[in-house]
């Protein structure tokens, strides 16, 4: 089994909010999957089944980003899984805005929700889907991850979680380092494949 977790914050006032990605992404996957993600358990809504022909757990944390370390090393724990079997979606403001980057492991880059699972885990081994919300121009972090998206950006948006929720099925069905060579891209958020 996988847990395939996706970070963001819950209440409606964070709903369409860059630091939200993770939860959108999750929930695109439940859509695809035919999944259900409302049953409490770990401080998280969950939803189990199958999605690429392998049992997923999928989860959004319910403690606020910066505590999400607990829920996901509690729901590891439950299921007796280990942080290879964690697929970790989240917002990544180091990376530009639209790209997407797929990596095995690594450091929070200043990301306090990845800080507070690998301080949880003990570990910086797990794999992770990064989704660049970067818009290019100097911002301050708290204030613009917590910003509503405007409505001129809905459709990348969209397009952005479609690729997240791609990039985790890709996963699931290829492979980590097949799904590296398959999304990953250079700087720029270009969106070719292979590049």
């Amino acid at each position: 089994m996988f847990l395939i977790v996706g970070l963001g914050n819950p209440g409606p006032e964070y709903a369409n909010t860059p630091h939200n990605l993770g939860f959108m992404t999750i929930d695109r996957l439940a859509q695809i999957g035919g999944l259900s993600v409302h049953r409490p358990e770990c401080q998280s809504l969950v939803g189990r089944g199958v999605i690429e022909q392998r049992d997923v757990l999928l989860a959004k944390p319910q403690s606020y980003m910066n505590l999400s370390g607990g829920p996901v090393k509690a729901l590891l724990a439950t299921y007796g899984l280990t942080p290879a079997d964690l697929i970790l979606v989240y917002d990544e403001l180091d990376l530009p805005w639209m790209s997407l980057r797929i990596n095995l492991r690594g450091s929070s880059a200043g990301h306090r929700g990845v800080e507070s699972v690998i301080r949880a885990l003990g570990t910086k081994d797990f794999t992770r889907v990064r989704l660049g919300i970067h818009p290019g121009r100097p911002v301050d972090a708290a204030e613009y991850d917590l910003t509503p998206f405007r409505r001129s950006q809905q459709k990348e948006v969209e397009e952005l979680v479609s690729r997240g929720a791609d990039a985790v099925r890709s996963i699931l069905a290829e492979g980590a380092a097949k799904a590296m060579t398959r999304f990953n891209r250079r700087a720029g958020g270009q969106i070719t494949e292979g590049k």
